[in-house]
Formats: C-alpha cells, structure tokens, sequence
C-alpha cells in the first residue's frame, strides 16, 4: 500500500455489512442463476450473479446509493458530481433521483446512447467530454468545486466499494443457501470497486474462495499490475467493446485491497466477450453488456481451471445498445461449443 493509500480509510467487513443494512428495501437482492446444461458441457458447476437485474442495470446502483446516502442535509442540497462511462453514472442519477439530490455526471462522447439517455431520463445533468483528449478527473473536480457539490467517484471511494461490496455478501449466502463451496469467484474490473468489494466480502464469509479479475486483453491493467506488485497504467490508444472496463489504471484504494485479496486476474478478447454475451442470453436468458460478460467469458474461454470445480462469476451489467447486442446474438455462438471458448 502507498503512503497515501494507507492515509485514506479502507473499507472493511463492518463497512460492508453497514451497507447492506442500508440498502436492504432500496437494492434489488439479484439472483444467483445455474444452467444444468452449461455445467454438463463444461464439466463443472457455475453459478452466474445477475447484476443485470438490478436496478439501473449494474451493481453500480449499489455503490452509488451507499455513497448518498450518508451524505448530510447540506451536501444533500449542494448536490453531487459523477464522471463514468455509463453503468455509475446511471447509478448515481437514479439514486439522487431517489433522495432528491441535484446530479451532474460527466460522460465520454462516445458512451453508447443507451447508457446517456438513462442517465438523462434519471433527471441528472449530462456533461460530455472527450474520452481520448480530455481528463473526466478534472472536470469532475472542477465543476464540484464550482458548485460546491461532492464528488461521488466510480470506485476509488470507500462508501462505493462497501456498497459494491454487497454483491459478494449476497453471493456467500446464495451459495451457503445452495449447500456449495465456491472454489473461485471471477469478477469484471475497470478500476476495480466490484472486484474489491467482492473479495472483502469473500475473505470474511467464504476465505476458501480465490477471487480474479476479469478484464479485455486491451485493457488489463489489473492483471498486469497483480503481477508486479504496482499499479500500472493502460495504453491510451487501447481499444475495446468492453466500454465500462477502460478505466485508465486500478484505483490505489482498490489496488491496496486487490493485492491483499485477490488470486490473480484473467484477461480475455472481444470476440469470447461476444460469445459470451450470447451464450448468457440461450443459457441464461440474460441481456449482458460486453463489460458485464467478462467474468463469464474468461470461464468459458478456459482462463481457469475449474474443472469438477464450483465457480461463481458477476455478470456485472446490461446496458448494451440494440446494435452491439444483436451482432453478439449473430455471431457470437460460432465456435461456442466446449471447445469454440478455448
């Protein structure tokens, strides 16, 4: 942990057990989904969290509605200032919404459609930047200071990644509800609150499971920063379907968890993060985004050995523009038998 990480306050198991007392009434407790025939093809049991049926879509609602709700009277009416790509902005819309609580989000130029239209319809402000050029940290900070609003950011927040957190307690008690041992949970990172929600969670209800992260091979700045022990940045010029996963680098609050906690991290191509999507939806009967399927498609694809194992995977969100959707219902079974993923 850096010196300035230690500074800041981590989120431990009380934090998240807080935020679940906090959200109970207010998140939806998603299910934990099993398909008999994925388990008979693969050879081992896997069971899919479906955080695409929470609300707004994501688990970022979550982390989002933690965050808020502990904010006092004067920072309720001053507002709060969100930057994300989509699935957080949307979260941090819909629950201010819920509280009454001016929104500004800053969102990239080229966030899918869907995912600026909801976060509009949710009654915040939209302002659009430019992904490749401009700095969405700055501009968050800028307009927050203006305004004298408080800044909610994606996952480099302890209230966020308690909040985000709450996935992983919920999974323990399915799978405890399920009389079944996880051998490993895989979970989609950008910066990487999920993934580091999670493994609290895990290390404290379940501290035989091993947790990964699961990223595009373009932007798997967990994974490499994992293995040298540092937070290590990605390309600019990298490219993915995967839009809710191009944060730039782990967050230092989150890396300072994810080096304690996590197994390792798994990267994996658009083209499985495709299949997957489709596979989800014959299987599973679930709409998941490209950055919502990188857990599945990094088992599917064969990235652990989890045969005559148990394995648990987040899909993460669903807010994927009709386009993108349906080229992954096209194309995205060719190969996808047992061996198409390898």
């Amino acid at each position: 942990m850096t010196s300035s990480a230690a500074s800041k306050s981590l989120p431990d198991i009380g934090d998240l057990r807080a935020a679940a007392e906090r959200l109970a009434g207010r998140a939806v407790l998603t299910p934990l989904l099993e398909a008999p025939l994925l388990n008979a093809r693969f050879g081992f049991r896997l069971l899919v969290k479906a955080e695409t049926l929470q609300r707004t879509g994501s688990f970022k609602f979550r982390g989002a509605m933690n965050a808020l709700l502990q904010l006092d009277e004067r920072q309720r009416r001053a507002g709060v200032v969100a930057y994300s790509s989509g699935n957080h902005a949307q979260g941090v819309a819909a629950a201010a919404q819920l509280l009454g609580i001016p929104a500004t989000i800053v969102m990239p130029a080229d966030a899918p459609a869907v995912k600026v239209a909801k976060t509009r319809g949710y009654g915040a402000e939209v302002v659009l930047y430019d992904r490749w050029g401009e700095s969405r940290e700055a501009i968050g900070a800028r307009l927050a200071a203006e305004r004298g609003a408080s800044l909610i950011p994606p996952y480099d927040d302890p209230r966020v990644i308690a909040g985000q957190g709450t996935v992983g307690l919920e999974i323990a008690a399915q799978a405890a509800a399920l009389s079944t041992r996880l051998d490993a949970l895989v979970v989609p990172a950008s910066g990487g609150g999920l993934v580091a929600g999670c493994a609290l969670a895990l290390a404290a209800e379940s501290p035989g499971t091993r947790i990964y992260s699961a990223e595009p091979e373009a932007a798997d700045d967990l994974r490499r920063s994992l293995a040298a022990g540092e937070r290590l940045a990605n390309d600019p010029a990298s490219r993915s379907i995967c839009d809710a996963l191009l944060a730039p680098m782990p967050g230092e609050i989150t890396f300072a968890i994810h080096r304690r906690l996590l197994a390792g991290g798994l990267a994996v191509s658009d083209a499985n993060v495709m299949r997957a999507m489709a596979v989800a939806f014959a299987e599973l009967k679930l709409v998941v985004e490209p950055g919502g399927a990188a857990a599945l498609a990094a088992i599917l694809a064969g990235q652990l050995d989890a045969k005559d194992k148990t394995v648990a995977v987040v899909a993460s969100g669903g807010n994927v523009d009709r386009e993108t959707f349906m080229s992954a219902l096209a194309g995205g079974m060719t190969g996808a038998g047992a061996s198409g993923f390898n």
